[in-house]
C-alpha cells in the first residue's frame, strides 16, 4: 500500500491530474464566489464541487476511452447529470421564475471542469473570466428594469 501510494506521487500523470483538479476547484471557486455573493442556493462550495466532478469524470473518462471513439460518452453524460441538477435549483412561482441564472452557472461550471480535465486550460480560464463578468452585472439588469417601471408608471 505505502509502495503503491509512493508510486502515485511520483507519477507524472497523476500529479498532473491533481494539478487539473485544484485548478477546476479554483475556476469553480471563482463562479460561486460570485453566487455565495447574490446569497443564491448554489453558492462557493457547490460550484467547487461541480468543477471538480466534472474534471474527474472528464479525466476518467479521457483515460478510459481514449481511442475508442467513445470519448464524448463521458460528456454528455455530465451535460445531463448537470441538467438534471439545475433543473432542481428552477422554482416557478406566480408567474414568475427563479434560478435559472444558477442552473446556468452550474452549467458552465460544469463545462470549464471538462474544459480542464481535457487540457483546453485557456478555454476554461476564458470561459471562467467571461461567466464571471456576465454574472456580475446584475446592477445593469436592475437598472434596465428599473427604466421600464417607471416607463410603464407614466
Amino acid at each position: 500500500m505505502i509502495t503503491a501510494l509512493a508510486a502515485a506521487f511520483s507519477d507524472p500523470a497523476q500529479v498532473t491530474m491533481v494539478f487539473k483538479l485544484l485548478l477546476a476547484a479554483s475556476l469553480g471557486a471563482i463562479i460561486g464566489y460570485e453566487r455565495e455573493r447574490m446569497s443564491r442556493p448554489a453558492g462557493l462550495r457547490t460550484h467547487i464541487l461541480v468543477a471538480m466532478g466534472a474534471c474527474i469524470f472528464g479525466m476518467l473518462a479521457f483515460a478510459a476511452y481514449v481511442g475508442t471513439g467513445n470519448e464524448g460518452v463521458m460528456a454528455s453524460s455530465i451535460v445531463i447529470g448537470i441538467g438534471f441538477m439545475g433543473a432542481g435549483t428552477i422554482i416557478h412561482y406566480k408567474d414568475k421564475i427563479f434560478g435559472l441564472t444558477t442552473a446556468a452557472s452550474l452549467w458552465i461550471t460544469a463545462s470549464i471542469g471538462v474544459a480542464v480535465a481535457t487540457g483546453f486550460y485557456l478555454l476554461a480560464l476564458a470561459a471562467t473570466a467571461i461567466a464571471f463578468m456576465v454574472l456580475s452585472i446584475k446592477h445593469i439588469e436592475e437598472t434596465i428594469h428599473e427604466a421600464k417601471a417607471k416607463r410603464s408608471r407614466r
